[in-house]
């Protein structure tokens, strides 16, 4: 045998060679079977393959076995205009109504050419929300290409969940909403008649679950984590620079903004959870805002908050209380959390007059937007900058992520993995909104090289966990 290729096996090949690969595809679908749906699911040759219908909830082929921890490896072919995806960890809930009997964890198969989140998961009927959207990433959203067979890897051990389709990387997802369950081939509901007959079609499918820690792959530089367990860093995010700014129990790293020390009253900290509690609705009257102590530069920020029904608040950044003095709240940059549904700033109304001599005449009126939810508060409006459709909604008592990246005076706003705005804070563009805002008697307001991160007090219940920072650079 040539010594090279000896060389070659040792290091790459030995371990293929050595996993227990298990095919699901067998000469029938015996080992298979309908969850949910009336569409039909054949196989010939070795392909499995679905045909969408009209009127009919999605349809899952689902595996007899329950697969806890695993690697799973598919094909499949997804004729352009359908949307699809692989069930795993996933269950049936009885009491559902017959669209939403299966849920749990979704590979997404996705054939949109402008969203592209093949390689993304989805919770499916539980969340009902992307755990895991292909938002940060390019290169992931052009891995999967329509009109070609695509192959995909999902590694699914303990709380870590990630996917790749073609080789690329896609998510690295850090979750615990379930350990174990199916794994279902879904053919999606249509409503348009011109997706009638159209096929997904699965081949060579196979699952290793021994000796998984040997056969995981490495994790690519472009994919970023996703982490939804309370309180817990992982080692590559604890690699990448992160720390928390609130340890979950006390109120270390905070102050007062208008002290030396924590606030007595006003906020409560228990369960892994900070919150400011309700009072009269005024802005920074009861406990008042908090400080982080040590000052930031250029930072990515991200934490969990959770609005009661009406509630207003805001985190603030590049914040300085001895420089800019104000009456209620202090100043800064803020990334606004508000109630869109209950709360009037979310569409408050602006009226412009003018004087014709005598009387004092309206010339116009319009909706003032820019306070709405991850808004940077009256100055940008929030918008989905990610996907062909309007910001995601916030509501209460839900928990949403928010985040916050400042690197070289470019500055973006992030609301439940989904960028929805960006801007630069040294740019003319910025200068020219601040001019014309409430914060254009603040010199070099937005402009500072460093400041405390705020949390603020607008006399609602809010409601904070998982706030972590790193500096950048």
């Amino acid at each position: 045998m040539n010594k090279i290729f000896v060389i070659f096996f040792l290091l790459f090949g030995f371990t293929n060679s050595q996993a227990q690969w298990v095919s699901l595809i067998k000469e029938d679908l015996k080992n298979w079977e309908i969850k949910q749906g009336n569409a039909q699911f054949k196989i010939s040759d070795g392909v499995i393959s679905a045909t969408s219908i009209l009127n009919s909830p999605s349809t899952y082929l689902a595996t007899k076995e329950f697969y806890s921890d695993f690697i799973l490896e598919f094909e499949v072919f997804v004729d352009k205009g359908l949307n699809s995806g692989v069930q795993f960890r996933s269950l049936i809930n009885d009491d559902a109504n017959e669209r939403n009997k299966v849920y749990g964890y979704q590979c997404e198969l996705d054939t949109d050419e402008y969203r592209r989140w093949s390689g993304g998961i989805y919770d499916q009927s539980r969340r009902g929300l992307f755990l895991y959207p292909l938002s940060f990433s390019e290169k992931s959203r052009m891995s999967f290409k329509n009109n070609e067979w695509n192959k995909f890897r999902i590694e699914a051990i303990g709380n870590i969940i990630k996917t790749w389709v073609n080789g690329i990387q896609c998510s690295y997802l850090i979750d615990n909403s379930s350990n174990t369950g199916f794994i279902a081939l879904q053919i999606h509901s249509i409503n348009k008649v011109e997706n009638v007959g159209k096929k997904v079609s699965w081949k060579n499918i196979k699952i290793l679950t021994k000796d998984l820690e040997k056969n995981v792959r490495r994790n690519q530089s472009h994919v970023r984590v996703i982490n939804n367990l309370d309180n817990f860093l992982s080692d590559d995010e604890i690699n990448e620079g992160w720390k928390f700014l609130f340890d979950g129990k006390s109120s270390s790293g905070w102050k007062s903004a208008r002290g030396k020390s924590f606030p007595k009253h006003g906020w409560k900290i228990n369960d892994g959870i900070l919150k400011v509690l309700r009072s009269d609705g005024g802005e920074s009257k009861n406990g008042g805002d908090i400080i982080t102590i040590d000052k930031y530069s250029d930072f990515e920020l991200e934490l969990d908050f959770k609005i009661s029904k009406g509630a207003n608040s805001g985190i603030k950044y590049y914040v300085d209380t001895e420089r800019y003095q104000a009456s209620g709240s202090s100043i800064g940059l803020e990334f606004q959390i508000l109630d869109d549904f209950n709360h009037s700033d979310a569409n408050k109304e602006i009226y412009v007059y003018e004087y014709d001599g005598k009387n004092k005449v309206l010339v116009k009126n319009y909706i003032k937007s820019n306070r709405t939810v991850a808004s940077l508060y009256d100055l940008i409006k929030a918008e989905n900058l990610m996907e062909n459709r309007s910001k995601r909604p916030v509501y209460p008592e839900t928990w949403h992520r928010a985040r916050i990246i400042s690197n070289d005076g470019k500055v973006e706003h992030w609301l439940d993995n989904i960028k929805v705005l960006e801007y630069n804070r040294f740019s003319q563009v910025f200068k020219s909104l601040v001019e014309y805002s409430k914060y254009s008697k603040y010199k070099q307001f937005g402009q500072l090289n460093e400041g405390h991160i705020l949390l603020q007090d607008h006399g609602d219940e809010v409601s904070f966990k998982n706030i972590k920072i790193r500096n950048i650079k």
